[in-house]
């Protein structure tokens, strides 16, 4: 008996393994693997992932990561959520079963680039980077929320300060352009959008959107004058793609462009259009900005166009976004169904 006893002791303190999404290097598409169960340090919890958003974040990591990412493979996933299953050494506030979204707040290095993400059904988490997830909120709205939600809020009512009254532009209404379109609308802004993709401009004026066109260089007069500048108090572009200077030329003197989305690795501004307006780069955010969102999306106020896919189709969602076929946002839902 005792001799059973320990062998059921040894398999338990066996390592374990679980599948994971993981980019391989070499600009290769995403790959499915079998590595190691994470185990919590101090200060850590172990999460059990039941829902992981998929970002174009992923996309750029896979062309540029090979000489920023500490090792490779790297499981990819940035925008999580699931239950705390184990605490580490020193972890207070938190217990097994409590449902959370994980932010990146700086005390661990990025998910998904420079530390093991969510394509996985467990991750291990720095306890201060928990968001508590409130009852009622369904987990792929707090997947969302934890990069989607907290990039877009952030840039649009901190970095960016919408206020009522204001004439807010937004470039890309795509899986944060959604959300930040929709905080402007909520504070009370004029809110205009950019976007390439026609069919979704009716969903942006059930979002409360005034006014819809392809390009945001449709913004700027025909008879622009750099030094009295365009029309709008504020323009956040969450594409990148060659739209800054776009953006600059639609706002006003004194008024102020914050760039969220890196479409494209580089873009050049004529330089007149630097002086008298504010050109802000804002990345993330908070635990708090995401359990703001938390709230906004829990009331209805919020309400993110977003499509779910099983575990096993997370490669080909990453493909599917790389060739423009995703209408707001892709979350992978797996471990509960």
């Amino acid at each position: 008996m005792a001799d059973l006893v320990n062998y059921f002791i040894g398999q338990s303190e066996k390592e374990r393994f679980m599948k994971a999404w993981q980019y391989e290097g070499g600009q290769k598409p995403i790959a499915l693997n079998e590595v190691p169960e994470p185990v919590p340090g101090p200060g850590e919890v172990i999460i059990d992932v039941r829902a992981a958003g998929l970002c174009h974040s992923d996309l750029m990591y896979m062309t540029s990561g090979d000489g920023t990412m500490p090792f490779l493979p790297m499981t990819q996933g940035h925008e999580n959520a699931g239950i705390v299953s184990a605490l580490g050494e020193g972890v207070e506030g938190w217990k097994a079963g409590d449902v959370v979204g994980v932010c990146s707040s700086g005390v661990r290095p990025p998910l998904g680039m420079f530390t093991p993400g969510g394509f996985a059904g467990k991750l291990v988490a720095d306890a201060p980077d928990l968001a508590r997830v409130p009852e009622g909120l369904d987990l792929s709205l707090a997947a969302l929320a934890t990069d989607a939600g907290m990039t877009s809020y952030h840039a649009m009512a901190k970095a960016g300060g919408v206020s009522a009254g204001m004439k807010v532009g937004v470039i890309g209404f795509g899986g944060l352009g959604q959300i930040g379109a929709r905080v402007a609308v909520l504070a009370g802004a004029e809110v205009h959008i950019a976007e390439t993709k026609r069919d979704i401009w009716p969903i942006a004026r059930e979002a409360g959107v005034t006014g819809c066109v392809a390009d945001a260089g449709e913004w700027a007069a025909a008879d622009f004058n750099p030094m009295a500048g365009g029309s709008f108090d504020l323009i956040v572009d969450y594409a990148g793609f060659d739209t800054t200077q776009k953006a600059l030329m639609a706002v006003r003197r004194g008024g102020k462009v914050v760039q969220v989305g890196l479409g494209q690795p580089t873009f050049t501004v004529a330089t007149p259009l630097i002086l008298g307006r504010t050109l802000e780069g804002s990345l993330g955010g908070t635990v708090g900005d995401i359990e703001d969102v938390f709230g906004l999306m829990l009331r209805g106020e919020v309400t993110p166009v977003y499509t779910e896919i099983g575990f096993d189709e997370i490669g080909a969602g990453l493909e599917k976004l790389r060739n423009n076929e995703v209408t707001g946002r892709l979350v992978a839902r797996f471990g509960d169904r």
